[in-house]
């Protein structure tokens, strides 16, 4: 039976920086990207860049001046991103 449970934040920062983590981060990015080219088609181009801060990341844009104007008057990333199962939030908000 558990007694007593502790976090080491040595240990929380290597499996967040593992391969493991990356693999997923990864593999949901291209979800999102692959749901977001569906909805834009030819017209914008869609990319992922994977990155590292204090844990795997990575990033799904819009990269045209269009993009812009997709999400805000239809939304295309943030339901790209609900569709692949993450949940959106505003920034800011808890």
């Amino acid at each position: 039976m558990f007694t007593d449970f502790r976090l080491e934040p040595a240990g929380v920062r290597e499996l967040l920086q593992g391969a493991e983590v990356r693999a997923l981060v990864d593999r949901v990015a291209a979800e999102v990207a692959a749901k977001a080219r569906t909805a834009v088609g030819d017209q914008v181009p869609v990319e992922v860049r994977s990155y590292t801060t204090d844990r795997g990341a990575a990033s799904v844009t819009l990269a045209h001046a269009r993009g812009m104007a997709l999400q805000a008057k239809e939304g295309v990333l943030t339901r790209a991103a609900g569709a692949a199962g993450l949940e959106v939030k505003e920034r800011g908000a808890r």
